[in-house]
């Protein structure tokens, strides 16, 4: 049996078994989390504005900031000069980093542990994230090669007794997912919470970062969410991808950056907008009623109506993501 076979099809297995769970979950009625729904058609436009007003919008601003210490983290995956559907595009990095700055941040910095390329400065360099960098005088920590604190993996959903986790996570006050909008081959979708792989150490769990991979991608997803406790989701679906994410895809014109506190919520959200169901998704399951609300009755929608900027995004032709539509 092929290893991706295997992966997609013990994920449909384990979200079959959450349906009770999900179905306890959504009679509880956790408390409403407010997600932003920004129209962006571009990377010209005024991100910084659009990103200022919907953060605005889900109750973050400078009272919050003034004074903190805020931790970028995109996706930042392959050197893949000339794909703006792969990586964070570095538009949205620097719209974000001068947001926090103009409200008085301490420290802004941009962090990331590529998953799949050991020379983070290479990623740098061919994403162009590195002349935006350089360009603000933005801080960058390659968290493949930070220095390791483990803490117990209290959340529990993989077998691994302890987390290996970057020291830089623990000298901020602010931890912001900057993910893209994508498909993925094994876990259906990658958004704010998969993007939180790439704190993870290299050194520690491999590229590409395989010691977390033979754990189960949608258990550990949950155990590093649980373990790092991220503040704060912007996701770059400008231009997103679809079909073999999250490298080999394609582009997808989505037009939106969507924001929020509660990264279950913000990635339920942006799963409605690419129509894939996301109780069907197993982290996002295993998310319900813990680290966060997926259900549509728990979010407070502001900004775009999700109707009005919903499209399929194209998933691989395999019987284990049929699921995530029906």
């Amino acid at each position: 049996m092929k290893r991706r076979t295997f992966l997609t099809g013990a994920g449909v297995a384990v979200t079959a078994g959450l349906g009770a769970k999900l179905a306890c979950d959504k009679a509880k009625r956790p408390p409403l989390a407010s997600v932003m729904i920004a129209r962006a058609t571009s990377y010209d436009g005024d991100l910084e504005a659009i990103i200022r007003s919907g953060l605005r919008e889900v109750g973050v601003g400078s009272g919050a900031i003034r004074g903190r210490s805020v931790l970028l983290k995109p996706n930042l995956v392959e050197p893949c000069p000339g794909a703006p559907h792969v990586n964070t595009h570095p538009a949205v990095v620097r719209a974000a980093a001068e947001v926090f700055r103009g409200w008085g941040a301490r420290r802004v910095l941009v962090a990331e542990g590529p998953g799949h390329c050991r020379d983070a400065q290479l990623v740098l360099e061919q994403s162009g994230l590195d002349a935006v960098l350089a360009g603000s005088r933005l801080e960058f920590v390659d968290l493949n090669y930070d220095d390791i604190v483990l803490v117990p993996n209290r959340f529990g959903r993989t077998t691994l007794p302890q987390l290996a986790l970057p020291s830089t996570l623990q000298q901020v006050d602010w931890i912001v997912s900057l993910p893209k909008m994508k498909t993925h081959h094994w876990a259906g979708v990658t958004l704010s919470m998969k993007n939180l792989f790439g704190v993870m150490p290299g050194i520690y769990y491999g590229w590409p970062k395989n010691v977390l991979h033979h754990a189960g991608i949608g258990k550990s997803v949950l155990d590093i969410n649980a373990a790092v406790k991220p503040h704060l989701a912007i996701v770059d679906g400008i231009i997103g991808m679809e079909g073999d994410g999250p490298i080999m895809g394609t582009p997808k014109h989505a037009g939106v950056l969507v924001m929020g506190t509660s990264l279950p919520a913000v990635d339920a959200t942006c799963a409605r907008l690419m129509k894939i169901k996301p109780e069907r998704v197993e982290y996002l399951a295993g998310a319900s009623g813990r680290l966060g609300p997926i259900f549509e009755e728990n979010i407070e929608q502001r900004g775009e109506p999700i109707a009005a900027l919903a499209q399929p995004f194209r998933l691989l032709d395999h019987p284990s993501f049929a699921a995530l539509r029906s």
